[in-house]
């Protein structure tokens, strides 16, 4: 009988992931090149980059906690070589509610979204696409599904729910980036023109595979999930798929990020994805995404 492997590619990509998870927030975490930088500004803009960078900051500090929680046990799994189910599930829920609390810090960036600027009590447009509106979503719809998702993960519960609102979540996940990704790209189009699209045939790849390849890809998320939502238990689930997804949504992130290397071109959009873009860790999730895509439903388990 052949000897299982415990150092799997499957580990190994998950091991990876998390480490970008944890070395992205901590990074965004202690560059501190944002403060002050509401000096100068007409008052009312002032208060809210002020208000919203130091929300935005502190509430980053959880998804720094959790990245350091998730680290923490992945070095303590490769150690002991193995980790109790129930530890798993404590150390997944404890991660859920600080990943969860990150996202509630975007509340008042979309409370400044959908407010009147101060020139003639107006709304701004391309505020409101870039920041009221997926910052709104974002705040409200992941930390929902994330805290009814850690409250369904218990050693003793049937693993049907759980899988459940780890289907709607993921969901969420992709529409709250197609939804921030397309806002930036309209304002980027719009203030450069359409030609800004046609000159590099790279960045009309980008522009689409945003406007229309992301929200496909939450379609067809939507449409798996639904599909899956009675699944009683992970070896029933379609992993293949989740792996397809996953390696998807890595790619897009992975893409965008070496267009700029390769390519260059800065604009609105590289300053948004490069700059402030605290998702940026995707790039790294079809080094777990291949694993699952060419996994069978026996070998589910790591």
């Amino acid at each position: 009988m052949e000897r299982q492997r415990f150092f799997t590619p499957l580990k190994i990509g998950l091991l990876t992931v998390i480490v970008a998870y944890f070395v992205f927030t901590l990074h965004a975490l202690f560059t501190l090149s944002w403060i002050g930088e509401w000096e100068g500004l007409s008052e009312q803009l002032a208060f809210w980059i002020f208000i919203t960078d130091i929300t935005a900051t502190s509430f980053l500090i959880f998804r720094f906690i959790a990245g350091l929680i998730a680290v923490s046990a992945v070095i303590l799994y490769f150690v002991r070589k193995e980790l109790p189910y129930s530890s798993t599930l404590k150390i997944l829920r404890w991660i859920l509610v600080f990943e969860a609390l990150y996202w509630v810090g975007l509340i008042t960036s979309g409370i400044w979204g959908v407010l009147p600027s101060e020139a003639g009590g107006t709304f701004s447009v391309n505020l409101l696409l870039t920041t009221g509106i997926p910052c709104l979503v974002s705040s409200i719809a992941i930390p929902v599904s994330l805290f009814k998702l850690r409250s369904k993960l218990k050693p003793k519960k049937p693993q049907k729910e759980a899988i459940k609102w780890a289907l709607i979540a993921g969901t969420i996940y992709i529409f709250v980036f197609w939804l921030n990704n397309t806002g930036i790209w309209i304002v980027t189009v719009t203030s450069r023109g359409v030609e800004y699209l046609t000159i590099f045939p790279e960045t009309m790849l980008s522009f689409a595979t945003t406007v229309f390849g992301l929200l496909a890809l939450a379609l067809f998320t939507a449409y798996f999930a639904k599909k899956s939502i009675g699944t009683e238990n992970i070896e029933q689930l379609r992993i293949r798929t989740v792996g397809a997804i996953t390696t998807v949504l890595g790619l897009y992130f992975l893409w965008n990020y070496l267009t700029w290397i390769f390519f260059g071109g800065w604009s609105d959009w590289y300053a948004w994805f490069l700059g402030h873009n605290l998702d940026l860790w995707l790039l790294s999730l079809p080094l777990a995404g291949l694993p699952l895509l060419f996994k069978r439903k026996t070998e589910v388990k790591t």
